[in-house]
């Protein structure tokens, strides 16, 4: 079985593929296939059982950035605290953008740190037997972040998930607690610090608001717009009396006096009321600025012995398989062309793969040629039955493969060769020799028959 296949940008130029000879090639290496297969499988089930298990220990947090009471309908501040323009686009997206500040502040050095040194993890020796200069040292948040931790925001989602890898699972469970456990402590702090400022600066602002309320009360001046009903007499007289128009006149005077006055202490206590308000809240925040703004959804969970997250048999067999395959090909590549004897890869295009099932091509070819001189190279001894059908033909010369004087002048009279040799038994140094030989005297291989 031949496939050829031909580039349309250059029909002159012509890949073939002989697949009967690959499969040839593939079935009398198929001991070796078989080894190498089995080996690499075997290897990579034993890597199941030899290699170090890692746990994987993880948890889902969810953390809330609405405000920092946790209650949107207590605090009235809410949407300000989400920052300027974005307040409301924020919480109608679920603030999942914000959760980038949760991630930083998770990986921080106020966290990690304190992870660091609650669960001693330090410096070791590289591969447990090279020195290590920062030995016993405590590992910095950098080298701690590099490997076995991952923290993830599900998308869409105000969810953080921790995932930590380790070989001890009593370890990966307290890193994960110790994530956070020292997280949520650093949340109270933020929200008791921002709530305590928050509440001293609305406190000082209410008090000087209260104090300039008390100023106007005691300032005020004037009479209230309801004297001028009772001077209706006086506004009377004031028409035909001056001292009555005077009157009148110091009279309009203290009415607007006392309206001024009346609006200015309006506006002062209204200013008061506000920050009254915000006062209460701001305290009613700082009561709560104890609590966490994180709802811990998933538990982290204490592994037993077996609960191991790697290595997987089943994804070692699959990779067994996988690589057991790829270096079966290579083994038979690197096989083919270092082996001492003749193999399927060494022939050339025109093969005739068994002499006596397949004798007939080679009789109906050099029927076909009985005008040329065809020179049989043998390098095997062929049997007495091939010897008399061969006899047949007058223009064919047997001749053994044989780097001396007598093989060239053998040949020197022949137009076209015929190679006889055999697999696995064949001297493969020689036969690409002769073939060599050959082709340097300009004579063409008709066909390389396999006895």
């Amino acid at each position: 079985m031949q496939t050829d296949y031909y580039n349309s940008q250059d029909l002159d130029e012509e890949i073939t593929i002989d697949i009967k000879k690959i499969l040839y090639t593939l079935w009398d290496r198929k001991g070796l296939i078989l080894k190498v297969f089995i080996s690499i499988l075997i290897f990579f089930i034993l890597l199941t059982f030899i290699c170090p298990k890692k746990y994987k220990v993880e948890s889902d947090l969810y953390v809330n950035k609405a405000n920092n009471s946790n209650m949107m309908e207590i605090n009235p501040y809410a949407i300000e605290e989400l920052g300027a323009g974005g307040g409301m686009a924020a919480l109608m997206s679920g603030g999942g953008g914000a959760l980038t500040n949760e991630l930083e502040l998770m990986q921080s050095p106020l966290v990690i740190d304190k992870v660091i040194r609650e669960n001693n993890l330090v410096y070791k020796k590289k591969w447990g037997i090279i020195p290590n200069k920062k030995e016993g040292e405590y590992i910095s948040t950098a080298a701690f972040l590099k490997k076995n931790i991952s923290f993830e925001n599900k998308k869409g989602t105000n969810v953080i998930t921790i995932e930590y890898k380790s070989k001890d699972p009593e370890l990966a469970y307290n890193v994960v607690n110790s994530i956070i456990d020292n997280y949520v402590e650093l949340h109270k702090q933020l929200n008791s610090e921002k709530s305590k400022s928050d509440k001293k600066v609305i406190e000082a602002e209410y008090n000087k608001a209260k104090k300039a309320l008390n100023a106007k009360i005691n300032s005020v001046s004037g009479l209230p717009e309801q004297a001028m009903a009772g001077a209706s007499g006086l506004s009377a007289m004031s028409a035909f009396s001056k001292s009555a128009q005077q009157a009148m006149s110091n009279l309009a005077g203290q009415i607007k006096a006392g309206e001024r006055s009346r609006v200015a202490v309006t506006e002062e206590a209204s200013k008061v009321a506000t920050l009254s308000s915000k006062l209460e809240w701001a305290k009613m925040v700082e009561e709560m600025s104890d609590t966490s703004k994180v709802l811990v959804l998933k538990e982290p969970q204490k592994l037993r012995d077996f609960e191991y997250a790697s290595p997987k048999l089943l994804i070692n067999i699959l990779l067994g398989i996988v690589f057991g395959f790829i270096a079966s090909i290579f083994a038979v590549i690197i096989s083919e062309n270092t082996d001492k004897k003749l193999t399927y890869s060494m022939l050339g295009d025109n093969i005739i793969y068994n002499l006596e099932n397949d004798f007939t091509d080679l009789k109906l070819m050099l029927l076909s040629k009985q005008d040329k001189k065809i020179s049989l190279v043998t390098f095997e001894q062929i049997s007495h039955q091939i010897l008399e059908k061969l006899s047949e033909f007058r223009n064919v010369n047997i001749i053994p493969g044989d780097i001396s004087n007598e093989f060239v002048n053998g040949i020197t009279n022949s137009s076209e060769v015929i190679l006889l040799a055999k697999i696995n038994s064949t001297d493969s140094k020689l036969y690409k020799q002769i073939k060599q030989m050959l082709n340097e005297m300009n004579k063409k291989i008709l066909k390389e028959v396999l006895i």
